[in-house]
């Protein structure tokens, strides 16, 4: 079998998996949060556009193009809940690998569409388009990279996805920057808008050599095909005891999970699904009411039109303020394992609350330089938290709270959930900031602040479980507040501990949990 997934084994192939297909789909991800907010002032788009033209014309024209600008950008996430939902079914029928596949390929035909636009009736159809191939994957790929990781890299490699979303912001905002400078001419949004084609024919042609999630095909009966998988992921023979061992337990932990129809997470039993799907989706909810969009979708207006800047310096600034987010993920990356979910979760939020009371006092002086040069820090500030603590985190933890037998389901209501208060946040800002000003960032300094409370009393830690052992924090409590306490008092795994410390396992039998 050395023939197979490209002639990889072990960590090599988990490093494979994560920079042929997490980091394309996720860096596309990125880029489509800022590519269409750093094109909204083009001249030329504008006169392609006009009805969604918020620069010139009176006060109420204004008004009313902020409106249409709104709606028309926020139907990219309609498609995204409509793509994400879509994986309730398709993710089990289907397996990881055809969804991955067959949504990055919507997103190409969307980019096409979107980028071809000459009538406002198009780029509204190639919105949604766009949404849907990647609200599809963006729901699959994370449960896709958990599956393959071992318990104590989970963390780290699924968190990546943070890094690679903030690589795709800031490579919009350059890209629009390039590009700003080619006056008169349609090429300066038609090219960022297709340039993202190149991230789904990475992703699409890599998937096709890289193995399907193990748990799915054992879930689906087909035993031998990842016997293989775990033998190429684990880098041991195929018959040995350890892949034996860790089929048997899979199965176990299946046998436990219900019947595996979708309908289970609106149930509890002994397995809380419905508690665990609800924690899932809140923490998704999370990352987009912390605010970070309305400054994401928006870096350029804010800077433009809200700041005062002219256009050269402001979209400068934008792109500046993204090279922010990967190194807010390459944090997340080195201590995500190490500090755990919780505390990032818990001082991130903490700290954007107070980002975004200092933004509304800044913003609020017109004509101060000094305020400026604050609130612009601070909105630096701002998207480095979000990515230490929001970004990758929450997708990593959904696919943590959901057992095997409904992981798709759960994972697609609850990036669903994002795509859907992504579509609120897109849809009020240009509103918001039109009619209330500096006062729109005082209701995100409240949101923040009241993140913090909701974590620390709901949220169990789940570093250095495996995932049946986050099934059984859940198996013993009883009530919404006790996983966080059992999962405090039940004896962890120390990761790199000698196994015959914990309880006389050999060595392989500790990398069978890890695996499983």
């Amino acid at each position: 079998m050395t023939g197979k997934y490209l002639g990889l084994r072990g960590n090599a192939l988990l490093r494979a998996a994560v920079w042929l297909v997490v980091c394309p789909t996720f860096t596309c991800y990125g880029y489509n949060m800022s590519v269409a907010g750093g094109l909204l002032t083009l001249e030329s788009f504008n006169d392609q556009f006009p009805a969604m033209d918020t620069i010139h014309g009176d006060a109420a024209t204004k008004h009313n193009n902020s409106t249409i600008q709104g709606t028309v950008i926020a139907l990219y996430t309609v498609g995204g809940i409509f793509g994400s939902l879509s994986c309730i079914y398709l993710g089990d029928l289907l397996g990881r690998r055809k969804v991955i596949f067959i949504t990055n390929l919507i997103t190409v035909i969307g980019a096409i569409l979107m980028a071809t636009s000459f009538q406002l009736a198009q780029f509204i159809v190639a919105r949604l388009v766009l949404g849907l191939g990647i609200g599809g994957y963006l729901a699959t790929v994370p449960v896709w990279q958990s599956e393959l990781s071992p318990s104590h890299k989970r963390g780290s490699n699924v968190v990546t996805d943070g890094i690679f979303v903030g690589i795709g912001v800031t490579t919009a905002l350059w890209i629009d920057f390039g590009f700003y400078f080619i006056k008169g001419n349609s090429v300066s949004w038609r090219f960022p808008f297709a340039f993202q084609i190149v991230f789904c024919l990475v992703a699409m042609a890599s998937i096709t050599f890289l193995p399907e999630s193990p748990r799915w095909l054992i879930k689906n009966g087909r035993i031998e095909e990842a016997r293989v998988v775990l033998a190429a992921l684990m880098d041991v023979e195929e018959y040995s005891e350890t892949i034996t061992n860790d089929i048997y337990d899979i199965q176990t932990s299946l046998a436990k999970a219900g019947s595996g129809s979708w309908r289970d997470m609106f149930t509890m039993g002994e397995q809380r699904l419905f508690h665990r799907a609800y924690l899932a989706a809140t923490g998704q909810m999370f990352q987009q009411m912390c605010g970070v969009n309305l400054i994401t979708y928006y870096a350029l207006n804010i800077f433009q039109q809200y700041l005062g800047l002219d256009p050269v310096r402001a979209r400068i600034l934008a792109a500046a303020m993204g090279l922010t987010q990967p190194l807010g993920g390459l944090m997340a990356f080195f201590t995500i394992d190490r500090l755990g979910r919780r505390p990032l979760m818990l001082w991130s939020a903490g700290a954007m609350a107070v980002c975004m009371a200092v933004l509304a006092g800044t913003t609020s002086q017109k004509g101060n330089t000094g305020a400026l040069v604050v609130a612009v820090v601070f909105l630096y500030l701002f998207q480095f938290i979000f990515t230490l603590g929001y970004s990758g985190l929450t997708f990593l933890y959904a696919a943590e709270m959901a057992p095997l037998q409904i992981r798709a389901a759960v994972n697609a209501v609850s990036t669903a959930t994002v795509w859907t208060f992504n579509f609120l946040l897109a849809e009020i800002t240009p509103i918001g900031f039109d009619t209330i000003s500096y006062r729109y960032y005082i209701i995100f300094a409240a949101t923040n602040a009241a993140i913090i409370p909701c974590v620390y009393f709901f949220f169990p830690e789940t570093k250095g479980r495996t995932l049946e052992e986050i099934d059984e924090i859940f198996a013993q409590s009883k009530s919404i507040f006790d996983p966080p306490r059992v999962a405090r008092s039940m004896l962890k795994v120390q990761v790199g501990q000698p196994q015959s410390e914990k309880g006389g396992e050999s060595g392989d039998e500790g990398q069978r949990k890890e695996q499983a």
